[in-house]
């Protein structure tokens, strides 16, 4: 366990490397060989076998398997506004980094979900999901947004002068 880790009421395995900068969550149980890294938050979750999040994720509600890989920046969306949900992730899946998983949802055994993904459905065993937005690029976009500011601008200078 590393500097600055904060642990609550959480199961914590042998071989297990927590931190630094964990947080721990009550009714968390972190199995055999696992690994949270810097700035992961996990809680009412368990984090399977040899499972690892090494980076700036959180684990809300979730039930991990063994042999889990979750990438940088991975959230759990437990939350609807009303109630708190499940996620869970199969064994020997792989979590691409900046993903958000929307609970309920589960990700089938064997499965990966590739980078920047928003995971809405459940994802069957030996799947790759991947769901993007396409990207749009507008070219002179910040050039006309900058000359309608300065425009805006200059109006209101004139009107202020006019109430004078």
């Amino acid at each position: 366990i590393k500097s600055y880790s904060v642990i609550e009421k959480t199961t914590i395995m042998s071989g297990v490397q927590i931190g630094p900068f964990a947080r721990l969550r009550p009714d968390s149980s972190i199995l055999e060989g696992s690994k949270i890294g810097n700035f992961v938050e996990v809680k009412k979750s368990t984090i399977g076998k040899n499972s690892k999040a090494s980076h700036l994720s959180y684990i809300g509600d979730a039930e991990i398997g063994s042999g889990v890989n979750i990438g940088a920046g991975v959230i759990t969306c437990n939350y609807d506004g009303a109630e708190k949900h499940k996620t869970v992730i199969g064994d020997g899946c792989f979590i691409g980094s900046g993903s958000q998983l929307i609970a309920p949802v589960k990700i089938g055994a064997g499965s990966y979900v590739g980078a920047g993904s928003t995971i809405v459905k459940d994802v069957p065993a030996d799947s790759l999901a991947v769901s993007r937005a396409v990207q749009e690029n507008i070219p002179g976009w910040v050039s006309k947004r900058v000359e309608k500011k300065a425009e805006a601008k200059d109006k209101r200078i004139t009107d202020k002068k006019g109430e004078i």
